[in-house]
């Protein structure tokens, strides 16, 4: 079939399919985002509009917008499908550089195609080319390789058919999921080629599934029947294995009290009497109790991210560590018993090897008591005083509002705090934090491509006013496409959390609130933010109390799908009120600021290695 490399490469899109977690075949590339340039609109740019019912293309007002767009989405989809973003050579390809890092933080996939310079040279320098005097072969869009699980420059059509089973590969591998790379000389995507038949051939994609080893397996049953006081850990990779209900009827059959890490957030309904709430600095203070006395840690489909562990002294020195992980990297980190598996598999085997086991019944009660202190503390928090509403009342009442199979999401700021220690799930699926790469925009960008993923419940979105200002325009892209989602708005006047960290360690206060911003007027302007949301084709609400974000969140509500729209909520809030769960984060403090001396004294509980093995 004689093609053009652009005509190649769309055609072989069209063909892939995915399996879901629910069964069903679904497109495995569902939709492609593009900004059309000089390297991209008459070679991709072509083959994609002969496609285009096929394959629906939306624009956004940035590359990097769109491309955070595309990890939302296959956040939402579970990883089963991803989103294809495409973009001129030069400052384009170079916008989509930190959404790949977003993706590759976070284990999303995400396929890439930037344009790149001609492979003939024949009009170099040409418009936007940044030139290495030492190596012609350097293009700007080599910059995507400390961000990229996979990538290639394709300077022949043939090489696409190398190539391809590869970018394959690593999007549906729950190991190496990441983002992919193909960076497109704009004169390769014109060259044609005689493509075998065989590469349009639609296939199917489902996921392996591996199982652990035996020997080791056996050693992670032996560690937990040892155990007095073990303590379950899930993450993101149960939720993409789809083995929330496996890893809930593993810890039901055993007693073993569950924790959440952010990425594992809502897989466990709140109220289960073995939930005892989120893990780490951003957690709850109940999981953090039972995690210093926990003798054998299960940690199921996490890295352990520094956030989760406390940068590592939310455990006992003492601990046991047992990793079970589909990534063999992850596995190993800190001494673990590396239990390589995927996570349903894993679980089953385990509980095949576990038997009738049980933990003390004693220990296992503990996880509803310490989380009954937990919960009436954010009682305490969502009833506070005051004229101005708090992050926690915020939440609270979006909380309060929400369906049982609505989507919320969040990234960066005081709001994951928020989120992750303080929202009540129902245990669907309904919560993305993107707290891997804090990407300030990821907010509004991740939250289009949710919308379009997310089409059995309401998504809610909620940021500071910095991250709505770091990145806004795609909430146009949203309205222009009609594509509906809530944006809850906190306006608390410039990075407030920030301000807290660095305050908090006795620093002076700087750059962070509006207020300690250089600034050449003696009243600084301040942002209308209802008015500029509705300059880009959102229905908004406004809110100065408890009872008005409540009001004007349900109007949201309505609207936003009613005109298939965003719908933004504006409020102003306490700069200084957090939910704390009390745990330490490590962070570079000068041997002059005060909160030196905590540094030192927390250095001394952090664990660096554990005893995973027995």
């Amino acid at each position: 079939m004689k093609l053009t490399t652009a005509q190649a490469l769309v055609r072989w899109l069209l063909a892939q399919r995915s399996e879901t977690l629910d069964g069903r075949e679904v497109p495995l590339f569902p939709g492609v985002f593009a900004i059309f340039g000089h390297g991209n609109v008459l070679g991709l740019g072509t083959a994609l509009e002969e496609h285009r019912d096929e394959l629906p293309l939306w624009r956004g007002q940035t590359e990097q917008g769109m491309a955070l767009a595309a990890v939302g989405y296959a956040k939402a989809t579970h990883r089963r499908q991803v989103g294809v973003v495409t973009s001129s050579i030069g400052p384009g390809a170079l916008n989509m550089v930190t959404a790949a890092g977003v993706a590759h933080a976070n284990r999303l996939p995400i396929l890439l195609l930037p344009g790149d310079t001609f492979t003939s040279r024949a009009p170099d320098p040409v418009l936007q080319q940044v030139e290495h005097f030492g190596d012609p072969t350097a293009t700007v869009n080599d910059a995507f390789r400390p961000v990229s699980r996979y990538f290639d420059r394709i300077v022949r059509p043939e090489q696409l058919l190398s190539t391809l089973p590869q970018v394959a590969r690593v999007l549906t591998d729950p190991a190496d999921a990441g983002p992919v790379t193909l960076a497109l000389p704009q004169d390769v995507q014109a060259e044609t080629y005689d493509f075998p038949d065989a590469l349009f051939a639609p296939v199917t994609h489902r996921p392996p599934r591996p199982r652990p080893d035996r020997r080791t397996l056996t050693e992670a049953a032996g560690a937990l029947r040892a155990s007095r006081k073990p303590l379950l850990v899930l993450g993101g990779g149960v939720r993409y294995s789809g083995a929330g209900e496996r890893a809930l009827a593993f810890a039901e059959r055993h007693g073993i009290p569950i924790t959440e890490t952010t990425a594992g957030r809502t897989l466990v309904p709140h109220g289960h009497p073995l939930h005892a709430g989120p893990l780490g600095v951003t957690g709850s203070t109940s999981a953090n109790v039972l995690a210093a006395e926990a003798d054998v840690v299960l940690a199921v489909g996490t890295r352990l991210q520094d956030f989760t562990t406390a940068s590592w002294t939310v455990f006992s020195p003492d601990v046991r560590l047992i990793t079970l992980n589909a990534a063999r990297f992850d596995a190993v980190k800190h001494g673990a018993l590396a239990v390589v598996s995927d996570a349903d598999a894993g679980l089953t085997d385990l509980a095949a090897q576990l038997e009738s086991w049980q933990v003390d019944p004693l220990w296992t009660e503990r996880a509803a008591a310490e989380r009954g202190r937990w919960d009436a503390h954010i009682d305490v928090l969502r009833g506070a005083a005051g004229e101005v509403p708090t992050y926690a009342q915020v939440v609270g009442a979006v909380n309060d509002l929400s369906e049982p199979h609505d989507y919320v999401m969040t990234a960066s700021g005081g709001m994951p705090g928020e989120l992750i220690g303080g929202w009540r799930g129902s245990g669907s699926i309904s919560m993305d934090v993107e707290y891997g790469f804090s990407c300030m925009g990821y907010e509004l960008a991740g939250a289009w491509g949710a919308a379009m993923a997310h089409t059995g419940g309401l998504v809610t979105t909620m940021l500071g006013d910095g991250s709505y200002l770091m990145l806004n325009s795609e909430l146009f892209s949203a309205a222009f496409a009609g594509h509906p989602f809530v944006a809850v708005v906190c306006d608390n006047d410039g990075f407030a959390v920030i301000a807290r960290l660095q305050e908090g360690q006795g620093g002076k206060p700087f750059n962070n609130f509006l207020a300690d911003c250089r600034s050449a007027h003696a009243t600084p302007p301040r942002v209308d933010f209802a008015r500029h949301a509705e300059s880009l084709g959102c229905a908004v609400f406004t809110a100065s109390t408890v009872d008005d974000v409540r009001a004007a969140y349900a109007k949201a509500r309505e609207a936003a799908v009613a005109e298939s729209r965003p719908a933004v909520v504006v409020v102003r809030t306490q700069p200084d009120s957090w939910t704390e769960a009390g745990a330490w984060w490590e962070v570079g403090v000068p041997e002059h600021l005060s909160g030196r001396e905590g540094f030192e004294e927390n250095k001394t509980t952090q664990v660096r290695y554990l005893k995973g093995r027995i």
